[in-house]
């Protein structure tokens, strides 16, 4: 009886796997003969069924971006952007949909180092971080052995050196995966998807107004 409930336990995964498949390749398909709205419903019934996927995020926000809802392409290419930040095709997408929106924001200035770290930070993803930290330990225990059991002075030098670049190198990993662990789990951005918004001095009706914000805006929640 137990193995019968095993087997039909894993006919079942097995079906809803196929069916996503086959969702997945239905929606990509939609798109590609210009039916956006059919393929925007399928990719989300996937990320309802499947989780989240930087993938279907971005398929999604080039289906809503076609189907000329710049707000939840927006959206939908910040989502993409924070679960595979070093993604080239999604950034470009992403600032594509930004310069048709109302509001032009200009960022604030930050200092040069901290602009580079985020750079570096956001080249590749908390997974490819972790990746890179493993590979660079690796070569520090490489090191480390050339640098102990190394019969010649030369070896024993570059060993050293090797193991001290490869130290560093996966603290900064670490530390860089662990950003990214950070910006998924701590989500603070939101994107506007009223039309307008007006934004008072205090929260509540009777605050002053200060400025208006249209769709597709990127505010931060504190």
């Amino acid at each position: 009886m137990k193995r019968l409930s095993i087997i039909i336990a894993f006919l079942i995964g097995l079906f809803q796997f196929a069916s996503a498949s086959v969702t997945k390749a239905e929606a990509d398909k939609d798109y590609q003969e210009n039916k956006f709205a059919d393929a925007i419903e399928k990719y989300e019934a996937i990320l309802a069924s499947e989780g989240e996927s930087a993938d279907i995020y971005y398929n999604l926000g080039n289906s809503y971006y076609k189907n000329k809802n710049i707000a939840k392409a927006v959206l939908n290419y910040e989502r993409a952007l924070l679960m595979n930040p070093g993604d080239a095709d999604i950034r470009f997408n992403l600032e594509m949909a930004r310069s048709k929106t109302v509001d032009q924001v200009t960022p604030t200035s930050e200092v040069f180092i901290v602009t580079w770290v985020k750079s570096l930070t956001n080249c590749m993803s908390e997974s490819g971080w972790g990746v890179t930290a493993i590979i660079a330990f690796l070569l520090l225990l490489a090191g480390l052995a050339l640098y102990i059991f190394g019969n010649r002075i030369v070896f024993k030098k570059i060993g050293f050196i090797a193991a001290i670049i490869f130290l560093v190198v996966a603290v900064c990993a670490n530390f860089f995966a662990s950003e990214q662990k950070d910006e998924l789990l701590n989500r603070t951005g939101a994107i506007v998807m009223s039309p307008s918004i007006t934004v008072k001095s205090t929260p509540n009706e009777s605050g002053t107004d200060l400025f208006v914000l249209h769709e597709g805006t990127k505010v931060y929640i504190e």
